[in-house]
């Protein structure tokens, strides 16, 4: 029988220096002055969750790898049927695959939570309808990881969708997963705001940013701020809207600006901006550190044709392409609803691959 010809894999799965790190980390935990520094040991155990997960993939790994290979020899002497033995296989390779990415994904920022604004281009209504159809495509996907999701900033659209919404995602790896969305997304099809019913198409912006803690040091200096306050719209009830509770903070020397309006108290709205700043000022010193990468207010690309990362056509045919790496699905209603994790994990291998071919030169 030659189903074995499928297995190409040798020798036990070695996680021992892993282990010994765990161990280490677990010894410091321990320690009589370790809740000295709430955030330092906060980020410490999370280190350790994030380490015990990674082990805990390498022993289903191990514990697949046998278990194939007993089925294996059930199948040849027809003890199991091929399609208990491809079953397994599937999920071996699930495993494989999130182990893979986990491996990718070995920056510090990586691990990190993640902030996400979504924000229509030029188009009024229909712009705002597909930012507000992305924004409920990423809230399916938190949902399908188990992560969850906090509104920092909300804006409505005048008809219809969003003008603006900056969110918090808070999971392992948020922002190493995430970042593969950032750029600009294109939307073909017939417009339901056209009595004619015309094709239309859209597009919307998509910036992701690592969501720093205060155990990353980004010093702000005050008198660099130029903080504002003003009436919160939309809805939110009546205080929402009869204080001055918005935030509108900018950094001067890099011209980011950053707003808050989702709570109804200024104190947590500001808080909730110096955040978000926070978070973007630290991406651009990522990014500098990076040097192939230009800082991140220069490196943003007009929301237009021909600068988008990926297209989503509902009309004339079904089709979603991801214009980096080539990726297509003719399934728009599953990508839709959240099912994206084959176009990040093709953006992530196409990235890893490019800076192998890198350090080969």
């Amino acid at each position: 029988m030659q189903i074995k010809n499928i297995w190409n894999c040798g020798g036990i799965f070695d996680f021992s220096l892993k282990q010994k790190k765990l161990e280490k980390l677990r010894l410091i935990s321990v320690s009589p002055d370790f809740w000295n520094d709430n955030i330092s040991a906060s980020s410490h155990l999370k280190k350790i969750s994030l380490l015990e997960k990674e082990i805990k993939l390498w022993k289903n790994l191990d514990l697949g790898k046998s278990d194939i290979e007993v089925l294996l020899e059930f199948a040849e002497t027809g003890e199991t049927s091929l399609d208990e033995v491809n079953d397994e296989l599937e999920r071996f390779i699930n495993t494989i695959e999130d182990l893979e990415l986990k491996m990718i994904l070995g920056s510090n920022e990586d691990s990190q939570d993640a902030i996400i604004t979504i924000h229509p281009g030029a188009g009024g209504t229909e712009s705002q309808d597909w930012a507000e159809m992305l924004y409920r495509m990423y809230s399916r996907w938190i949902e399908r990881k188990g992560f969850k999701k906090e509104i920092l900033d909300f804006q409505a659209g005048d008809e219809a969708g969003i003008k603006d919404i900056t969110m918090e995602i808070k999971g392992d790896y948020a922002y190493g997963l995430l970042k593969a969305e950032a750029g600009v997304h294109r939307l073909v099809r017939i417009s339901p705001f056209d009595s004619n019913s015309r094709r239309h198409t859209s597009f919307a912006s998509v910036f992701v940013y690592p969501s720093s803690n205060e155990e990353i040091e980004i010093e702000i200096d005050q008198s660099e701020l130029r903080i504002d306050t003003y009436r919160a719209s939309g809805a939110g009830g009546q205080h929402v809207n009869k204080t001055d509770s918005a935030i509108r903070i900018t950094h001067i020397p890099s011209g980011i600006v950053v707003q808050c309006q989702n709570e109804r108290s200024q104190h947590k709205n500001k808080a909730s901006a110096m955040k978000v700043l926070k978070a973007r000022l630290y991406q651009v010193e990522v990014d500098k550190e990076k040097e192939a990468m230009k800082s991140l207010e220069n490196s943003k690309m007009d929301i237009a044709w021909g600068s988008q990362i990926r297209s989503y056509v509902f009309h004339p045919y079904n089709l979603v392409k991801d214009h980096r790496t080539k990726k297509e699905s003719g399934n728009v209603s599953a990508i839709m609803d959240g099912d994206i994790d084959e176009f990040i994990r093709a953006f992530l291998m196409n990235q890893l691959s490019k800076n192998v071919k890198k350090e080969k030169v």
